[in-house]
C-alpha cells in the first residue's frame, strides 16, 4: 500500500531530528566539566510547582469546548504541533547548560509531535456524558538562570541568605516571591563585590518545563558537598546540621549564588558582560510577580563553617562564569 504524502513528509522529518540529536548530544557533554571532588558544602532554598490548574467541565457543555477553544488551542501545543512554527516561538540564549537543555526540549516535543502524526485524540467519552476536569493548556515558561560569583568578603550575603531561610514560607508563591526580592536585593547591595557572572534565558513549552528545570536545579546541587542550609517546599533543614553553618575559612576566596527561576511570563536577561547588565538582570528577576512565579531555586556556596571555594575551584565547576 502507498504511503500518503503527509506521512512520509513526517518520516523524513523524524529521521533528520534523530540524525541531529547525536551531534547535540555531543556538543552538550562537551559543555559539562567535571566537579572538584572536594567541592564546598552550601545552601539552598527553593520550591513552586508545574502543575496546570483544571477546569470543571459538563457533559452538555464540554463537546463544544473541545471543539472550539480547546481544541483550537492544543492544536499549538499538541499532536499537530507544526515543526516551521517552533523555532519563533521558543528559543534560548547563552551558551551553557541551559540552553542545552532548552534545545534539547524543543527537539523532544518537535520529534512527539512527529510521532503523533498530527493530531491529538479527542479528549473526553466520558460516561453518561460528563468528561470530568481537564487541564487549562498553559502557554511557554521563561527559564532563567543568574549566576554571580563574590569576594569571600561578602560575608552578610551568607548570613542573610541563612537568616531567610529560616524564616521564609517557601509552599507558597507569595512566599517564594518574597526570596526572590530578598535574595537579589541582598546582591544588589553588593556591587563592589562582583567578580563573576553569567546569565542565560529560555523557553520551553509548559510540558517540557518541569523536567528541564529539574535537571538545571540538580546539576547545580551536585556542585555542593553537602546542603546545610535548606528550606524547600517549606522543609527547613534537619537540626543535626545548624552546629555545621557558619562563615567560611578565612582563606576563602570567592562566594557563587545561583539563581534559577521559571516564569509564566516571557522574560529575557541580559548577558552579564560587565556591571550594568547584572544590575539589569537583578531588577528584572527580583520585580517577577508572585502570579508568574512558578518555581525559584537559590543555591549557594560556600555555607560550613571552615569550607574554601578557591579561584581554581570555581573556574572548574561554573566554567561559563564571566569576568566582570
Amino acid at each position: 500500500m502507498a504511503h500518503s504524502p503527509n506521512r512520509l513528509s513526517n518520516r523524513a522529518i523524524h529521521r533528520l531530528l534523530s540524525g541531529l540529536m547525536v551531534p547535540v548530544l555531543l556538543v552538550g557533554l562537551l559543555l559539562i566539566h567535571p566537579l572538584p571532588s572536594d567541592a564546598a558544602r552550601g545552601g539552598r532554598i527553593g520550591g513552586g510547582s508545574f502543575r496546570a490548574p483544571s477546569m470543571p467541565r459538563s457533559g452538555g457543555y464540554g463537546g463544544g469546548v473541545r471543539g472550539g477553544y480547546n481544541g483550537g488551542y492544543n492544536r499549538g501545543y499538541g499532536g499537530g504541533f507544526g515543526f516551521p512554527f517552533i523555532i519563533p516561538i521558543f528559543g534560548f540564549g547563552g551558551g551553557g547548560l541551559l540552553g542545552f537543555l532548552v534545545l534539547m526540549a524543543i527537539v523532544g516535543v518537535v520529534v512527539n509531535a512527529v510521532r503523533g502524526g498530527g493530531g491529538r485524540p479527542a479528549i473526553g467519552g466520558g460516561v453518561g456524558g460528563y468528561d470530568g476536569p481537564r487541564e487549562i493548556p498553559m502557554g511557554p515558561v521563561s527559564l532563567l538562570q543568574l549566576q554571580i560569583g563574590l569576594l569571600a568578603s561578602a560575608k552578610d550575603l551568607q548570613t542573610d541568605l541563612r537568616a531567610l531561610a529560616s524564616s521564609a514560607d517557601t509552599s507558597s508563591a507569595s512566599g517564594l516571591q518574597r526570596v526572590l526580592q530578598d535574595t537579589t536585593l541582598a546582591l544588589l547591595r553588593q556591587p563592589d563585590l562582583w567578580v563573576y557572572a553569567n546569565a542565560e534565558s529560555g523557553s520551553v513549552p509548559f510540558n517540557a518545563a518541569e523536567s528541564t528545570f529539574n535537571r538545571l536545579s540538580m546539576t547545580e546541587r551536585s556542585k555542593l558537598r553537602e546542603e546545610l542550609t535548606t528550606n524547600v517546599g517549606g522543609v527547613r533543614s534537619n537540626v543535626d546540621t545548624i552546629a555545621s553553618r557558619g562563615d567560611a575559612d578565612a582563606t576563602n576566596e570567592f562566594i557563587v549564588v545561583t539563581l534559577l527561576v521559571a516564569s509564566r511570563r516571557p522574560v529575557t536577561l541580559k548577558k552579564a558582560d560587565n556591571g550594568e547588565d547584572l544590575r539589569e538582570s537583578l531588577r528584572i528577576l527580583g520585580s517577577t510577580a508572585s502570579s508568574d512565579l512558578i518555581a525559584l531555586e537559590v543555591i549557594w556556596q560556600p555555607d560550613g563553617a571552615g569550607d574554601v571555594l578557591s579561584a581554581d575551584e570555581l573556574v572548574t565547576a561554573y566554567p561559563n562564569l564571566q569576568h566582570l
